[in-house]
């Protein structure tokens, strides 16, 4: 497949941070390629590891930067956390740290979600943090050094990309909890390739020409957004806007199938004749 081909993409799955937009501020070109996509008769998801905000924060963060959505124009690894607990953890007493919108989000599921430490916790789930307490990681180190009970985590994101820089993500604070307890966490999310296949089951609901052939995932982490596409078997796009180097492109084990400095580039190649 060429860059000349993307426009036989029928469904785009958009990272956000870093690929749409970067912290607050909406990049110029996305309304106008959101539009385009649209206008061509094709589709698009939103596809975001950051489990700091409900499917409903979401909405309301993309209408303060203009961008009309509705809950359906998500795929988020909080949605899949959520959707794993009830599948294999159904009744479980389950100890969460994450954000409220991330708790919110993950009660909806079947386990038993708390928000406090008690002796008999039955498992153990975390989100990407920003209301993070040193409380919490006394309580999860407690609850994983005393036992061994299910451990997951909604993303493996080492940082979380702003306008100055980075912050420490759902990954970096999983190593401090590993270097306390020696415990690592299933991760949910991308790189798994669980949340771009639920999407291509979804919408080919609604339009029978998506399949993997014609999926897009298109993101800014290597060994996130485009681990995902390739482990999906589904075409892959990484951006420059956000946190992967030209250098650091160049000595991943990932390897995007396309390459582009950002969306807006990508925008020209759809509106080519």
């Amino acid at each position: 497949m060429e860059l000349k081909d993307l426009k036989k993409i029928k469904l785009f799955l958009f990272d956000m941070d870093g690929t749409i937009y970067l912290g607050y501020d909406l990049f110029p070109f996305t309304k106008e390629l959101l539009k385009t996509i649209r206008e061509q008769g094709n589709k698009y998801l939103f596809m975001t590891n950051n489990s700091s905000m409900s499917v409903k924060a979401y909405v309301q963060k993309l209408a303060k930067l203009g961008i009309e959505a509705t809950e359906d124009d998500f795929i988020t690894s909080s949605q899949v956390t959520a959707m794993y607990l009830s599948e294999n953890l159904a009744g479980k007493k389950t100890y969460a740290s994450g954000t409220k919108s991330f708790v919110e989000e993950i009660s909806t599921s079947k386990a038993i979600i708390t928000e406090e430490y008690a002796d008999d916790i039955e498992a153990v789930v975390m989100g990407y943090d920003t209301e993070l307490t040193y409380k919490k990681l006394w309580n999860m180190s407690k609850i994983l050094t005393e036992k061994d009970i299910p451990y997951i985590a909604a993303n493996p994101d080492l940082v979380c990309p702003t306008e100055f820089g980075a912050v420490p993500d759902c990954g970096s604070v999983a190593i401090m909890i590993y270097n306390a307890t020696g415990k690592k966490p299933h991760y949910i999310g991308k790189p798994q390739p669980e949340m771009p296949l639920f999407a291509i089951k979804r919408m080919a609901e609604l339009d029978p020409q998506i399949c993997k052939d014609t999926t897009l995932v298109i993101g800014d982490r290597l060994y996130t957004d485009i681990a995902s596409g390739i482990n999906a078997g589904i075409h892959s796009l990484l951006v420059f806007s956000g946190e992967t180097t030209h250098e650091q492109a160049k000595t991943s084990e990932w390897k995007a199938e396309f390459q582009l400095e950002d969306c807006g580039e990508l925008l020209k190649i759809l509106k080519e004749d």
